[in-house]
């Protein structure tokens, strides 16, 4: 079956990432010595990352816990600003988002928090603004790879699963789609996502 919607993950599709330099910015307004590591750990491989993901808690909750655990200084705007700027754009899919828009509905499916959400939705807005739906995890009270997200997007979409074509950097949220009916794309930086499109019998605009 043909595709007619196409939804891409944010994170190193749309836009790159770095854990490393929103860990240094945040650990600018500790006391000498925080540990990078530590403070990396602490905000992306706890069960913190999950909960806040999920919308269980809000930013300003999370910045208290990071000056409750590093002794960090600053406002909330300023910590907010440290913990969200951490996004690069990605050229090669930030310039064929265009050439889509118009032939398919195009949906963004993105497990995020309320600092990054806000700040990846204003920095990318000419690219985001061309799509017909921004999915975002911690308003939806969900994560990939919870096959309930999928379905959701499949309703709001209005087509068979099988017209749902979804494009993420990790396999196993592409697998999840695919457990759904959709098809799917595994993404990394470098790969010619164009012609992985065209063999979906994707047609992009000039």
């Amino acid at each position: 079956m043909s595709v007619r919607v196409i939804v891409f993950d944010f994170g190193n599709v749309i836009g790159f990432f770095s854990r490393q330099r929103a860990a240094e910015q945040l650990a600018a307004f500790g006391p000498p010595g925080v540990s990078i590591e530590e403070m990396t750990r602490f905000i992306f491989f706890t069960d913190l990352e999950p909960a806040f993901e999920s919308g269980q808690f809000a930013g300003a909750h999370v910045l208290a816990e990071l000056r409750k655990a590093f002794g960090l200084v600053g406002t909330d705007e300023q910590l907010g600003r440290a913990h969200a700027d951490m996004f690069t754009p990605n050229g090669a899919v930030c310039d064929l988002i265009p050439r889509l828009q118009g032939r398919y509905t195009l949906a963004l499916l993105s497990n995020t928090n309320e600092l990054h959400y806000r700040q990846f939705r204003g920095q990318f807005a000419d690219v985001l603004d061309r799509f017909d739906r921004l999915f975002v995890s911690h308003e939806m009270r969900i994560r990939k790879p919870a096959l309930e997200i999928y379905r959701r997007v499949s309703e709001w979409a209005k087509v068979a699963p099988s017209e749902c074509l979804f494009v993420d950097d990790l396999p196993v949220n592409v697998e999840a789609a695919r457990a759904c009916g959709w098809q799917g794309i595994v993404y990394r930086e470098g790969d010619d996502l164009v012609a992985a499109l065209r063999a979906f019998g994707v047609e992009l605009g000039a």
